[in-house]
């Protein structure tokens, strides 16, 4: 259970931080953007950001985490497929949006009785 919570807390501390950088949005948010294909607009960084913000406190909320953790599931998913689009280094950046994924499920498995009994491991 507290493995599952540290997991839990630590991703959603990082997809807090990372929707509030682009809710500002910070330069190095739209520079990031710009060399990734998507443009410098202020108001897609807006966007995005407030995405990440709704999917994670989804996630965070004990009754809305499972549907939170799918929404993150797609969002990330996204962020692989522009990063292996671009070619960007695979274990840095293209897989970044698995380990996080990993760690959300993780998380949610760990601290979830009912995901537990939904997807058991085999002994």
């Amino acid at each position: 259970m507290w493995l599952g919570r540290l997991l839990s807390g630590s991703a959603i501390l990082f997809l807090l931080f990372d929707g509030a950088i682009k809710l500002l949005p910070l330069s190095v948010v739209t520079d990031t953007m710009d060399r990734i294909g998507y443009g410098s607009s202020e108001t897609l960084a807006r966007t995005l950001g407030a995405i990440t913000m709704i999917c994670t406190v989804l996630y965070a909320v004990p009754p809305t985490s499972f549907v939170g953790a799918i929404l993150l599931t797609g969002y990330l998913g996204g962020a692989i497929a522009s990063h292996l689009r671009i070619g960007s280094p695979l274990f840095t950046h293209i897989l970044f949006g698995l380990y996080l994924g990993l760690m959300v499920w993780g998380g949610l498995w760990l601290r979830d009785e009912k995901l537990r009994q939904l997807l058991p491991f085999r002994t």
